[in-house]
Order: structure tokens, then sequence, then C-alpha cells
């Protein structure tokens, strides 16, 4: 929905991008080091050109919509250009219905008398204000290597966006490189920032469902960074992993998958499952243990320190700063829970799917507050509320249902655990969709998502994911 997976990614540690309809590409990066809220990650997946080309493909959708809240109801269209066997390039149109729609009512009450409707809107249809146009080049460089060239303008006057992105499959690794001027970046809060130029380097492994694994990941920000245009939160400072320098991380984690029960039942015969991951009934749990280290280089390390401590709580985790410059060293952890019901194979309500998770983004002030905590129970004190805040996981719960066929409704949402409110436990950054089962391509879906938070609507496809 942003976040169309069900298991959490070690806290945020692996620096998914997000899907997001304020832009033509559909996609931002997360601020390095700080964890997204939940809703707003993904996998890798087809581009949003892609995407846009197979809803008018496949799926006779001669617009694709979309929604954000400072630019209003969008409508957008691709156009395929074929060049050769390994290289392509996708024209993408947007419209700004909205935009369109109250120019052509403010027209309205101040025409000429001689002035017919229909030349109002030839004028309307003709300001390029309401426009946005984005290109997209894919070359196919090797069987392991692809070039990815995009361009975003906006007849708006809103800065152009260019990106270069190179994917490199190495056995057991993949490789991506990516520049973008300006760079999009979202921080933990929600809230975009634009980042004048911004380079970027990620490895990860790639490992089955149990095992080990590690990531590395450098970034490079140059120039001053500053809010999104629409968002006018003057008082937010920039975050400090976005102000110019450079930025490295290493994450190595042990994951390991157990069964807790599999459904012995038989499935339907000659009856194909409507996404062929999501057809076996049963109960599972996972977890997660991992470090991270980290190092900044430039204006970005100036607040590393006071943003990585707890205040009265002694600190456990090992970090230094010098000058421009900062290293940390800490540990994560995650748990969770997933069960399902039904093989998603009949009409109604065959399939319920519930997910759990409790992540602990920072080992470091987990032990801070267990020992704060122990201390004040042995000299038979009242706990901090802060080292007892420091206890408690990010809490995440996800919920999908089957509605009729092929169509199920689904909600991921954060549950936020703040001692110092008189309810413990609320719901926080909630995510709604509708999920339409594509089944004859065994497991893809088209997806229909919205985010109160953000005020975000969106339709996306998804392939093998779960």
């Amino acid at each position: 929905m942003k976040k169309l997976r069900w298991a959490m990614d070690s806290g945020g540690f692996w620096e998914l991008d997000l899907s997001t309809p304020i832009t033509l590409n559909g996609q931002a990066r997360p601020v390095p080091g700080d964890p997204l809220p939940l809703g707003l990650s993904r996998g890798s997946r087809l581009s949003r050109f892609q995407q846009i080309d197979f809803f008018q493909r496949f799926m006779a959708m001669p617009f694709v919509p979309s929604f954000a809240a400072n630019r209003g109801l969008l409508l957008q269209r691709v156009l395929s250009l074929p060049i050769a066997e390994n290289w392509s390039a996708m024209l993408l149109g947007q419209l700004n219905v909205q935009r369109f729609v109250s120019s052509l009512r403010k027209n309205k009450t101040k025409h000429l008398p001689d002035s017919s409707w229909l030349q109002s809107i030839r004028r309307n249809f003709i300001q390029k204000s309401f426009y946005g146009l984005g290109f997209c080049s894919e070359l196919f460089l090797t069987p392991d290597d692809t070039l990815i060239i995009s361009l975003d303008a906006y007849g708006d006057k809103k800065v152009p966006q260019k990106r270069a992105v190179l994917h490199h499959k190495f056995p057991h690794h993949n490789l991506t490189m990516e520049s973008a001027w300006p760079g999009l970046f979202v921080d933990g809060n929600g809230s975009y920032w634009d980042v004048p130029f911004s380079l970027a380097l990620d490895l990860a492994s790639t490992t089955l469902d149990s095992g080990a694994s590690y990531h590395l990941f450098f970034n490079n920000c140059a120039g001053s960074p500053k809010q999104y245009e629409g968002q006018h939160s003057d008082e937010l400072p920039p975050p400090a992993a976005l102000l110019p320098g450079f930025t490295a991380k290493g994450v190595v984690s042990l994951k390991k998958n157990i069964y807790l029960w599999r459904s012995e039942a038989s499935m339907l015969k000659m009856v194909q499952p409507y996404d062929i991951f999501l057809s076996n009934p049963h109960i599972s749990a996972s977890w997660i243990l991992g470090s991270v280290f980290s190092a900044y280089l430039g204006e970005n390390s100036m607040k590393r320190q006071q943003s990585c401590s707890l205040r009265g709580l002694k600190d456990f985790d090992l970090q230094g700063q010098v000058a421009n410059s900062a290293v940390s060293v800490d540990s994560f952890a995650s748990a969770s829970l997933t069960a399902q019901h039904g093989n998603f194979q009949s009409l109604f309500l065959d399939l319920t799917r519930v997910h759990t998770s409790f992540d602990f983004p920072s080992g470091s002030k987990l032990l801070s507050g267990i020992t704060s905590v122990a201390c004040s129970l042995y000299n038979s004190q009242v706990p901090n509320v802060a080292a007892l805040q420091a206890i408690c996981p990010r809490a995440s719960l996800s919920f999908q249902q089957q509605i009729i066929g092929p169509f199920s409704f689904r909600v991921d949402s954060e549950i936020a655990i703040d001692l110092k409110k008189d309810w413990y436990l609320s719901v926080k950054n909630p995510v709604f969709a509708i999920e339409h089962a594509l089944q004859v391509l065994w497991s893809a879906k088209a997806v229909a998502w919205y985010s109160p938070m953000q005020r975000e609507f969106m339709v996306e496809l998804r392939f093998f994911e779960t």
C-alpha cells in the first residue's frame, strides 16, 4: 500500500523504496537510517511505466487513476516505443483532473457572452500547467545488466526529476546503482524531502526464507535538502542523513522460519487457486537477528550523536564522532507470526490471513531500557517511563480477507505503544486496499490502496509478492 508485503524488513534497515503518486515514476527513497512507518515500504517490482502499460494492454484500462493530497486526482496513460530487441522506451502522460476542472469552473464564471463552452474547454486543454510528461528508456546491456534512464517533467514549473539506474545480477547477489537530481526521500514521519543530487549504491545477497544474508548500502547527498513542493511545515528541520555528506551502512542478519502447523486437507481438484502463493493454510513464525554498522562523513554526521542516545539512560551502543565524521554499531531483532485459513479457491470467504510482527530496531536502546528498569526495581523505585518505552517493540498488524472470487480486502496498520498517554495502545498509519488476484498469472495482483495519513491513493500491479 505503499507496503504490500507481509513481512517487515528488519525494522527498516533494508532501505526499500516506497510507492507514491506524487511523482510520475511513482517512487521515493527512504532517509538512510530512518525506518519508514508501516505502509511505506515495498520490494522490487515493475516500474510505474510498465505497470500502466500492463493495465492498458491486458486489463482494458484507458487511464490509470491516482490521488495525492498536494496534486489532486491524476490520470495517467503510457505510450510504448519499441526501438530494438534489447532496447525499449515509454512516454507517460499525466492529466491533473482536479486542477483542470477547477480552472474550467473558474473560466465559466468569467467567460464573455460570445464565448462558447467548447472554446473554454479547448483553452483549458492547451494549458500545459495541467500536464506532466515522463520518459523512460530501458536498455538490456547484457543478460545480467539493465540500464534505466528516466526524465519527469511537469507543466506547472516544478523542477524536472532525472534518474539513471543500473541493475546487475551477480550469483546470489543484486547490485543497484542509482543517481537522481533532484532525489526524492521520505522520513519516518511520512514527510517528503527533495535533495538536489543523490547517488546511491546498493548490494544485497539473495537468500531463501531462512538463512544468513547481508546488505551493503552507500549514499551520497549534495546540496541543501528542502521539503517537497506542497508541504509547508517549515518548522521541521531536514533529516540529518540528508545533509551534504556520505553515508555507508552494512547489515548482517540471520533469519529463521518455522511452520507450526500446515493443513493436510486436500485442495479442490481441477480448480486453480486465485494466487498460488496464498493457497496453503498454515501457521508459521519467524525471527530475525542482525547487526548494523553505519558510517557518516560530512554535515550529515553532526546530529547522529544526539539522535542515537536516550536521555537519562546509560548508553550501551558503540559509536564515536570526530569533526565531520561518525560511526556506530548496533543490533536489531524482529519476530513475527502468520496464520492463514483457506486455500483461496472457492468463491466466498476462502482466504483469511493475519500477520503480526514485533520489531526492535535498536538493540542498544533495548539493553539500556532493560538495565534501567532492572536497577529501578532492584532499588524499589518506579521505573523511568523512557526506559519502559525503550523496551516496547514496534508492533504491526496485517489482515486480509477474501470478499468474493479474486477480490479481497486488506488493511495494514502499526500498533503504536505510548506509555505517556492514557490509552497505551493505538492504531497508527493504517493503509486500506482492495486486491484483485490475476488468476491466469499464478501469482499476480492489481491493488488499489489508500493511505489516510498521507492522503494518497494509487492503483498498482504486483507480481510474486505475499
